[in-house]
């Protein structure tokens, strides 16, 4: 491998010292959480799927934004097996460059595809509220349409210098490589500028959007206390920002102040190792913590999508009493089982012979 090469830095994930703290986060419980999220997110983005494809007949702009959410959610997932090899293999990457390359670059891709579909959710509540005739032309199904491949897009462009920046480093005095993020790199004359954009551009501009959008419908609602609300579109508003703001408060805010953190410690202290473990270590815990995204996003849908909702519990619930329906049927057909065992007993038994009547 031509861009194969190691770099000092990288000497913690070579030695895997169990003693420290870091290490074991990345062998133990990265894998563990990985794990965690993949038996519990990919049936719930699969049944979300199924639902947007059987079960909903009418697509509205939000529906088609939760749709593309649940979809860049599943393809993260599908990712997933990939990361916990590596880390149940002791970090050692057997696949090559290239692999290396895409699955870094897509979990870059998916979380900024999750915050700017998050927040077309919360612009679209505030157009429809504020300007409703003027939605209807800003925002058709062929213009939603196309405003989400536009997302896809721009995501992708953003995550390109991921690959520039992505490496399989070889470790000294074995054969084993590592995969590595680029915000683990010592050099960051490229990671830090790139990191700062990303989070401007990524999670800053998305973070005022939502805020002004929520405080111009409250106002617009608010002058409309007189009116008659039959939609309850403040209760629903509430929910829109209410869910947007906890999935920015928990996951995404924590995520950028990490990241940018562990890079600057190496800008400031760049021959100071031993300095970049504590960022290092709380950056590793946000990356588990950030992959519950996957499991929160389908009931973020089902908060948003009243139609979706419906649907959803619907399909659980017929799933959920068709498998109990099954565990009934197999505890009866086990009785039946038992009771026609008792009576072919009793029938095998040979009944005594009366006595002789006495002759006359």
């Amino acid at each position: 491998m031509g861009n194969t090469h190691f770099q000092p830095p990288e000497e913690v994930f070579c030695d895997l010292d169990t003693h420290q703290r870091l290490p074991v986060v990345v062998l133990y419980v990265m894998p563990s959480f990985y794990l965690v999220v993949l038996i519990l997110g990919l049936p719930l983005n699969l049944i979300s799927l199924w639902v947007f494809f059987q079960r909903l007949r009418r697509w509205t702009r939000s529906t088609v934004f939760l749709f593309n959410l649940t979809l860049a959610d599943t393809s993260w997932l599908l990712a997933l097996p990939f990361l916990i090899n590596y880390h149940l293999d002791h970090l050692y990457w057997r696949l090559g460059l290239p692999l290396c390359t895409a699955v870094r670059m897509l979990y870059h891709n998916y979380f900024y595809l999750s915050i700017f579909f998050v927040t077309c959710i919360s612009v679209d509540r505030y157009v429809a509220i504020v300007h409703p005739l003027r939605s209807l032309v800003l925002l058709g199904r062929r213009k939603t349409c196309l405003l989400c491949v536009a997302v896809w897009v721009a995501t992708l462009v953003l995550s390109i210098p991921v690959a520039s920046m992505t490496l399989v480093q070889t470790c000294p005095g074995s054969n084993r490589t590592i995969c590595t993020l680029y915000i683990l790199l010592s050099e960051t004359t490229e990671s830090l500028p790139f990191s700062l954009l990303c989070s401007i551009i990524g999670f800053l501009f998305p973070l005022l959007s939502i805020c002004y959008c929520g405080l111009r419908t409250i106002r617009e609602l608010r002058s409309r206390r007189c009116r008659h609300d039959p939609h309850n579109k403040r209760r629903r508003l509430r929910r829109v920002l209410c869910a947007a703001l906890v999935l920015f408060a928990l996951f995404y805010l924590p995520y950028h102040l990490s990241r940018n953190a562990s890079i600057m410690i190496r800008s400031v202290y760049p021959d100071s190792p031993a300095s970049w473990q504590p960022p290092d270590l709380a950056f590793c815990l946000e990356i588990c913590f950030c992959s519950l995204i996957t499991c929160v996003n389908p009931l973020f849908s089902c908060i948003i999508g009243r139609q979706f909702r419906k649907e959803f519990q619907a399909t659980f619930a017929g799933m959920f009493s068709q498998c109990t329906g099954m565990q009934v049927a197999s505890v009866i057909s086990k009785k039946t089982r038992m009771k026609m065992r008792k009576r072919q007993r009793v029938a095998s038994v040979t009944p005594v012979c009366a006595p002789p009547a006495p002759e006359s």
